[in-house]
């Protein structure tokens, strides 16, 4: 097959087929490893709701990537289907509505994991803080989505 032939047979796959899978860690205190085993060289322990994308699915573990690009193995009964992202701005505004003339409900510090309350949509997304406070932030502030 010619490269050209490959980069039309891509470009016929849905773009839904290329969408980033995104979960969270569903407990905290879970441990990601160097390897899919728990065996394999503890990495770290990430907290609860914490954002992951997942990279590789096989058997019961998932290779994620975190906001920081890096990369780890975690079984996959510690994921959550809760989607979260992690605030990478240093201070990012959430707004009433998905618009820069809307006023700020709340300001969330840089690493403040927010759950995603409705899809992303024109470039914002709507978020909901742990203390309750929800609006819309712009796509460009946060990770995970």
């Amino acid at each position: 097959m010619t490269c050209k032939a490959v980069v039309v047979a891509l470009l016929a796959f849905p773009a839904c087929l290329w969408a980033a899978e995104f979960r969270s860690i569903a407990e905290g205190g879970t441990v990601l490893y160097d390897a899919p085993s728990v065996k394999s060289k503890k990495l770290f322990a990430a907290s609860r709701s914490y954002p992951v994308e997942i990279v590789v699915s096989i058997d019961n573990w998932a290779k994620v990537r975190d906001s920081a690009g890096e990369l780890a193995w975690v079984e996959k009964k510690a994921l959550s289907d809760r989607r979260t992202v992690v605030v990478t701005a240093s201070v990012a505004d959430v707004r009433q509505a998905a618009s820069e003339q809307s006023a700020v409900t709340f300001q969330a510090q840089q690493g403040v994991v927010l759950e995603v309350a409705e899809p992303p949509a024109g470039g914002w997304v709507k978020v909901r803080h742990p203390d309750g406070l929800a609006g819309y932030v712009r796509i460009g502030q946060i990770w995970g989505v």
